[in-house]
């Protein structure tokens, strides 16, 4: 069962205990991303991240590594666009000495300066080693290219030259004034009580008083038809493809997931079976949704030989208008249901994924959804649903690109 609970000094507390498993899954979920970073200090929350695994009043980096991998436990974190994430997984005997670790680390971070310029050099070689991952890098681009002027827009990692300007003092502020009590979510999940968890929560957070988040205020974005390529020494090209998506919990989101499942799904979806399968034209091909507060994405993602670029773009402009006139059969209606409902009821078998789905519910929504609701809504999407949703979207056949390859800025070859 899952419980909610405002916690001492306003964090929220969400937890779903799992007595038939071994394990237990702790997240401290921040709502602090990039898009909330100010002009010129883009990639500093993922610098935050880095720099509070470097060490706290109570423990060094070694120490915060070892105490939970000694444990045969996981330590890790993760930055997004609107959120960040510092999580554990653990042995439940050991749910207290991970819980402590983690709170260590976001209460009392050291942020010294010899650890900000040794993680700076770092995240310097992590922007360098994205920069040779075009097939990554290319989805950034299609986002610069869709909202361009917009945070959302932005690379999570920052550029290099704003990582270099970062200072002490500039990392201080941030951290002050959006890691704060009532902007954190805790989300555990496994066999751990509700109790047992608000009890370490009182000890850790109740003397906390820092003021309340400033984050500055945030606006919708303007979903460009935009064209962005970049010229890069690659193999392929690499080639996003897509149009408008939906925010988090808009009405439309379900039938928009039902959609991209039978389109790019899987290997038994329409653009698999026609551009990889019958054509041989790329190796990889797919699609997804990404969905933020207040904007989202459909994207169409093919590695091609440059050559065949301008047929796998067209190949794939035919499948949308063809969805958009037609809609799907009740075959595919019924596939990519039951692709939906399998990944939601195969992510309950992992804590991770089970804690994962509460905070940043919780976080995103100020409500978990609960998964007979995401069940229910699948089911009721309709082959009228379809045929409406993908019309709007599709039927214009006008879609943003973005490509990284061995092309020119025109996208020749």
């Amino acid at each position: 069962m899952v419980i909610r609970e405002i916690g001492p000094s306003g964090i929220r507390v969400v937890t779903e205990t799992i007595p038939y498993v071994r394990s237990v899954s702790i997240g401290i979920w921040v709502g602090a991303g990039s898009r909330h970073e100010p002009e010129g200090l883009g990639g500093i929350t993922h610098f935050i991240e880095h720099l509070l695994f470097k060490g706290t009043k109570r423990r060094n980096a070694r120490q915060i590594a070892l105490e939970v991998e000694s444990l045969g436990g996981q330590l890790n974190a993760f930055t997004t666009k609107e959120n960040t994430c510092f999580y554990a997984k653990v042995l439940d005997e050991h749910f207290a000495i991970a819980f402590d670790v983690l709170c260590d680390m976001l209460v009392s971070p050291l942020f010294m300066p010899k650890h900000i310029e040794m993680e700076r050099g770092v995240i310097l070689e992590e922007i360098a080693m994205y920069e040779d991952t075009p097939d990554e890098l290319v989805h950034d681009l299609f986002m610069e290219a869709c909202w361009a002027g917009h945070p959302l827009g932005r690379n999570i990692l920052g550029e290099a030259d704003t990582v270099r300007s970062i200072r002490r003092e500039d990392i201080l502020s941030y951290y002050e004034k959006l890691y704060t009590p009532d902007n954190m979510v805790i989300a555990v999940a496994g066999n751990v009580s509700h109790e047992a968890v608000m009890e370490l929560v009182a000890r850790y957070f109740s003397n906390w008083c820092r003021s309340t988040a400033l984050a500055g205020p945030t606006f919708p974005p303007t979903t460009l038809v935009a064209r962005k390529i970049k010229p890069k020494r690659t193999e392929q090209l690499h080639i996003c493809v897509g149009t408008a998506g939906f925010p988090l919990e808009h009405p439309d989101s379900y039938t928009l997931h039902v959609i991209s499942s039978a389109l790019g799904g899987g290997a038994g979806s329409r653009l698999f079976q026609d551009i990889r399968e019958e054509r041989g034209l790329a190796y990889s091909v797919y699609s997804y949704e990404s969905s933020y507060s207040d904007g989202g994405l459909f994207t169409i993602y093919a590695g091609v030989n440059p050559k065949h670029a301008e047929v796998v773009i067209e190949l794939i402009r035919k499948h949308l208008l063809r969805v958009a006139s037609d809609g799907l059969t009740p075959e595919e209606l019924w596939r990519a249901k039951s692709q939906a409902k399998g990944g939601i009821v195969l992510a309950l078998e992992n804590t991770t994924s089970r804690m994962m789905r509460l905070g940043r519910s919780e976080l995103s929504l100020g409500r978990v959804v609960g998964i007979e609701e995401a069940i229910r809504r699948l089911e009721g999407v309709s082959l009228d649903d379809i045929e409406e949703l993908s019309h709007r979207l599709f039927s214009s056949g006008k879609l943003a690109l973005a490509a990284i390859g061995p092309v020119d800025e025109e996208g020749k070859a």
